[in-house]
């Protein structure tokens, strides 16, 4: 599973991004995630492409584009504004891009709108990857992420579903299920968030939590149930060719090897 698992980076400026992009280097990380929230994102998130197709070409980039983030001026704008960066990324092959709404989706302009409008765009071949939240009818009582991957499947222009952390399996496994059903003869590549458990990351998620992100009372009130649901989940996605994506800091060898030891124990 190793040498399939990716790595999201979090950084605050281009000079960590550096030594973030250099530790990996040095321990054969190949496959990075760029993500489009809190500092990154317009400027800082237009230098990072740019930084990267500079002086690292050799890593497998996914940049997450986020259409609350880089939205700007109008609706019009905007489109535009993706849409070139969709045929960049096509016509240098040096990234691939998740799209999403963001925190708070603008009106008539999230996911499924844009790609509605992409749809129409004649001679853009392009394979997108879109986020699907399976917790959220059950635990936050919103129930349009189904209807919502209906509509973007229908458009042809997907290749990869990126599930969002949360602590029920039988949830997950249930909305899996539905969306190979819909998605049908679709060969779309899974990917899935992780954590490795920690008393920090309990710590802050208790003070902050993370909006429509579930955590279970019995994962966050001990740090051996979170370890063991941790690893029924690894075993979930292994078993259902979900490819990992740590979003824990792992940017020392000490980090890094809790995530390696924790994933080669599951195996």
């Amino acid at each position: 599973m190793n040498n399939n698992i990716r790595f999201e980076l979090s950084f605050k400026n281009i000079s960590q991004l550096e030594n973030k992009l250099n530790f990996c280097k040095l321990n054969n990380i190949k496959n990075i995630n760029i993500p489009c929230k809190g500092l990154i994102k317009k400027e800082l998130f237009n230098s990072t492409i740019k930084y990267i197709s500079k002086n690292f070409n050799e890593f497998n980039v996914t940049y997450h584009f986020s259409l609350y983030h880089q939205y700007s001026k109008n609706k019009e704008d905007s489109y535009q504004y993706f849409l070139d960066f969709v045929k960049n990324s096509h016509i240098n092959r040096n990234y691939e891009i998740l799209l999403v709404s963001g925190s708070n989706k603008k009106k008539n302009f999230d996911s499924v709108d844009v790609l509605t409008y992409l749809k129409k765009e004649k001679n853009l071949k392009v394979k997108l990857g879109i986020a699907y939240n399976p917790y959220l009818k059950k635990y936050y009582n919103i129930s349009s992420e189904r209807e919502r991957f209906e509509r973007k499947i229908s458009t042809g222009l997907i290749n990869s579903i990126w599930f969002q952390y949360g602590t029920d399996i039988k949830v997950l496994q249930n909305e899996l299920t539905y969306l190979k059903k819909i998605a049908k003869d679709e060969k779309l590549n899974l990917f899935g968030s992780l954590f490795i458990p920690s008393k920090q990351f309990i710590a802050r998620f208790k003070f902050r939590p993370w909006k429509e992100v579930y955590i279970s009372e019995k994962c966050l009130s001990a740090l051996d149930n979170f370890f063991d649901f941790t690893s029924d989940l690894v075993s979930f996605y292994k078993n259902n060719n979900i490819t990992p994506v740590i979003e824990s800091d792992f940017s020392s060898l000490e980090k890094l090897d809790s995530v390696y030891s924790f994933l080669e124990n599951e195996r």
